[in-house]
């Protein structure tokens, strides 16, 4: 489940319990409604004995701090993502699906003779049904390939042949292109560091390791490692995975009054067709525990700045497989949409557990 945890890392300034209570009370005002919301509305919503002068004052606060901002047009006020980000992580009371609504997703994803494919198609569907968002899923990942063994052996016009082993005994050659001749004895000394450092690990790993390494480091390169940088950058390059993950419902996004703008759509959509960025964000929570959520800017993805991630990773034995998750509005329910994605993915965990079994 979600542990509140914050994606951005930001400290939030100490605020007492009344400003806090404000504070959720404007944001699930807005989110309901999609109006700025002024001081003598918040007050009657807050349901303490306020004025709605100390109300302005306290809106003036939240504002200065960065919760909340005015639009030019009114005299309200409406949360930053800075405001949705302690709404979230402090201020947020989850709305739990029923019994009846679980089943409906059970049944659903338990549906026989469904493929990797169809089964994320019919998650997607689901997700995007339940929320009224765009639902995402991606596939699960291809069988981890481990490195046994791997030579190099030179051949003309700056070109060497890798032959790697992979698995158990799998073989593979792969010819690449070199920027400079090598030598037998630069190939043999590269092959040598990587079949002692990442013999049994992961491809994807050994190249991530590298090239990290070669990130960190890039001054201080000795010519061994030069060598190996190059090797590895194309040898464990790896090969085009097909479809890598549905998305359904983007059309509801249309429907969203915050994202209306049809520039902002627009790169929306070319972000759902493109894949390269939105798989760098679903890959980060590859890695996390639970249900993550990133709030415009927080993806670090321009075409989502006004939009929030809602994702969550599913597994196999105790193995992530993929990620699912929803994309929408900063301004959606987030006591609903959270459950959703939990519930769905520890679904679909079990129904490919099942499968797997």
């Amino acid at each position: 489940m979600y542990n509140r945890e914050s994606i951005s890392g930001g400290n939030h300034p100490a605020l007492n319990e009344r400003t806090q209570h404000l504070l959720k009370a404007l944001v699930e005002r807005y989110i309901r409604d999609g109006q700025p919301v002024g001081s003598r509305t918040l007050a009657r919503d807050a349901g303490l004995d306020l004025s709605p002068a100390t109300v302005r004052n306290v809106m003036a606060d939240l504002e200065e701090l960065g919760y909340l901002h005015s639009p030019h047009t009114s005299a309200g006020r409406v949360p930053t993502a800075r405001g949705y980000r302690l709404f979230i992580d402090a201020l947020l009371h989850l709305r739990p699906l029923d019994g009846r609504e679980v089943e409906m997703l059970r049944q659903r994803i338990d549906r026989p003779a469904q493929n990797g494919a169809e089964l994320a198609r019919t998650v997607s569907d689901l997700l995007s049904g339940f929320t009224r968002l765009a639902g995402v899923v991606m596939l699960p990942r291809r069988n981890v390939v481990t490195l046994r063994h791997v030579e190099f052996l030179s051949l003309s016009d700056n070109r060497v042949l890798a032959i790697l082993v992979l698995n158990t005994q799998e073989v593979q050659n792969r010819i690449i292109q070199t920027r400079r001749p090598y030598s037998t004895a630069e190939l043999q000394q590269a092959a040598h560091y990587l079949n002692e450092q990442f013999t049994g690990k992961d491809l994807q790993q050994v190249r991530e390791s590298l090239l990290r390494e070669l990130r960190e480091t890039r001054d201080s390169l000795d010519r061994l490692m030069e060598t190996v940088v190059e090797m590895a950058e194309q040898t464990f390059e790896t090969e085009p995975a097909g479809e890598d993950y549905v998305v359904a419902g983007q059309t509801h996004l249309m429907q969203c009054a915050d994202l209306s703008d049809l520039d902002k759509l627009r790169q929306l959509f070319e972000a759902f067709n493109h894949k390269r960025d939105l798989l760098h964000l679903f890959d980060q929570c590859l890695h996390a525990e639970g249900v993550q959520i990133f709030i415009g800017e927080e993806s670090g993805f321009g075409a989502l700045e006004g939009c929030s991630v809602v994702t969550a990773p599913y597994t196999v034995e105790g193995q992530v497989l993929g990620v699912l998750g929803v994309i929408g509005p900063t301004r959606m329910a987030y006591d609903r949409v959270i459950p959703v994605v939990d519930v769905t993915a520890r679904l679909l965990a079990a129904a490919l557990n099942e499968q797997g079994s």
